[in-house]
């Protein structure tokens, strides 16, 4: 009775079979009849028989993990005879996002012309169609109605019968269209210049190809800073200790304290109250420490963000370091230092940490507000108080836009330190109001820039996936017998198209990297050079051409 009381031992034994280090019963079914070993009952510890079927929703959570456990096995078993293969599909990714960074040197210009041209088709044709369905509808009964009379209806197909509805899409469209000739009249010029920069950021990567695998470095430091916070934030978790109280059932002085199991029979309380009984209540525990674990925790979420900001910020200072020092060579590539990416990488550490530091400071307490308010909405989701879900949805919108903002302004900033070398506030100035004096050529190069990469995400991760999925589903007759068996083919599929974007993405992020620090470079040409011989400009002569500039009694680099 003592060793049960003690819970050293079960109250209630039955045939069991081990499962993840845990004793689970032995249930089977024999005949179509539910049985626990050898029987169809068992006894609950308390002197009564219970039938087997009571065990069962307890087996049904249990068969869920045991359910789990092997479909991790199959996947587990599918990676060890396709990993080769999931390699060599992003190996083809990777070489897939070289070349279309190399082309982009010769079609970005018809890419884009091309998009804009298929653009203004569409819209003409969706005018087309709207005045066919209007000039359809005309006799029609019912067809006249205005949308004002008919009101609200829910089906919108109803709407899809009156001419007032086509007339109305028609009007839209052609607004639509003419605005965007427009803009394309007036827009030439800083769309031709758009792409010869993007032209000349494949040049540049092309002189800097290391650049491309800087990425990993940036990756491993993030790796660096994850493990970092998940160990700190496991260790804080686990610091607590295991808190025992008494227990009892009848009236007991002693009900509530904190008790120790190992000397518990033989104190004072045993004595006093019989039928007390030592118990684990929880894990934490009453010292300073414990109770101030959470601002602990807090001060470490805070410090990932810092940490992982500051990671970003020296790869962004670094690329934009390399790729300065391409624009400002005035003989491309010869006046290039031997090695523009360590270079602009040493002097990232040697110079700009501080304000490199700075700015990812701005940014994480922002990133750390946004989480606290995702908290507070997860918290307040059970409340039923309105005003306060409004007044946190308002701050989230808030704080998200000025996150956005900041991201925006230290990248550019962080391009002004590479360039001249000033701190983070006087760079993040100069930056910003360069900018804004020529915020129609940022918006131009910004969205042609958005529209190139687009449609390279799309192309690579599409005909890598489309690729995979016809070899891993064994639709290629000419390496049907290569592709391994497997027990899901989606599993490698996967793969191939999540690791394809994730390459792409990179290979992009250093290409967009290149296009920004090029754009802004290229401002400050304009701005503080006039082609004299004191004040050359520093441009490729493609640009120089299509800007109508000339260096003065010095031949073009």
């Amino acid at each position: 009775v003592k060793v049960l009381k003690d819970k050293e031992c079960p109250a209630m034994i039955i045939p069991s079979t081990p499962l993840a280090r845990r004793c689970f019963p032995a249930i089977r079914a024999k005949k179509g009849v539910i049985m626990v070993g050898n029987e169809t009952t068992y006894d609950d510890g308390h002197g009564h028989r219970r039938n087997v079927t009571e065990l069962l929703e307890g087996a049904k959570k249990a068969n869920v993990v045991l359910e789990t456990r092997q479909l991790a096995m199959k996947i587990f078993e599918d990676y060890t005879v396709s990993w080769y293969w999931i390699i060599i599909g992003l190996v083809i990714a990777m070489v897939a996002s070289f070349i279309f960074i190399v082309l982009l040197r010769f079609l970005a210009g018809i890419m884009v012309w091309v998009m804009i041209v298929m653009v203004i088709l569409v819209l003409g044709y969706g005018i087309f169609h709207c005045y066919m369905e209007y000039a359809k509808l005309k006799g029609e009964a019912g067809s006249d109605v205005s949308l004002k009379d008919l009101g609200f209806q829910t089906d919108l197909r109803v709407y899809l019968h009156l001419r007032q509805t086509w007339l109305a899409f028609m009007i839209i469209l052609c607004i639509v269209e003419v605005v965007i000739i427009l803009l394309l009249i007036f827009l030439r010029k800083r769309i031709l210049i758009a792409i010869a920069l993007i032209k000349e950021a494949s040049r540049a990567v092309g002189h800097i190809m290391m650049s491309l695998l800087f990425p990993l470095c940036t990756f491993f430091l993030l790796c660096l800073c994850i493990t970092y916070w998940a160990s700190t934030a496991v260790f804080l978790s686990t610091s607590n200790e295991a808190v025992y109280k008494v227990f009892n059932e009848t009236a007991c002085q002693f009900s509530g304290q904190t008790c120790q199991p190992e000397t518990f029979n033989t104190s004072n309380v045993t004595k006093l109250c019989p039928d007390a009984q030592c118990l684990f209540a929880f894990y934490g525990g009453e010292t300073a420490y414990h109770k101030y674990l959470i601002v602990l925790q807090f001060f470490n979420v805070f410090m990932f963000f810092w940490l992982a900001n500051f990671v970003i910020a020296l790869g962004q200072v670094t690329l934009a370091g390399a790729f300065a020092s391409y624009y400002w060579a005035f003989k491309k590539p010869d006046d290039m230092p031997a090695f523009p990416l360590f270079s602009a990488f040493g002097r990232a550490l040697r110079y700009h940490t501080g304000s490199l530091a700075f700015g990812s400071l701005i940014l994480a307490i922002v990133q750390v507000i946004r989480v606290t308010l995702e908290y507070l909405d997860h918290r307040l989701k059970a409340a039923d108080n309105r005003f306060a879900k409004f007044l946190l949805s308002c701050l989230k919108c808030c704080f998200w836009c000025l996150e956005k903002f900041i991201k925006f302004l230290n990248r550019n900033a962080y391009i002004m330190i590479a360039v001249y070398g000033t701190n983070f506030c006087t760079s993040a100035r100069n930056a910003f109001f360069l900018l804004m004096r020529n915020i129609i050529r940022v918006a131009v190069l910004d969205k042609v820039t958005d529209f190139l990469f687009f449609l390279g995400k799309l192309l690579i991760v599409g005909s890598v996936g489309i690729l995979a999925f016809f070899f891993f589903t064994q639709r290629i007759k000419l390496v049907q017998d290569t592709a391994p068996p497997l027990n899901y083919y989606w599993v490698p599929i996967l793969t191939v198209i999540v690791g394809s974007y994730l390459i792409a993405h990179g290979f992009f992020s250093v290409y967009g990297m290149c296009v920004d620090t090029l754009f802004l470079c290229f401002l400050e040409d304009l701005e503080r050079n006039d082609g004299s011989a004191e004040k050359p400009y520093f441009m490729s002569p493609n640009l120089k051409k299509l800007l109508k500039k000339t260096n003065k009694g010095q031949p073009d680099a």
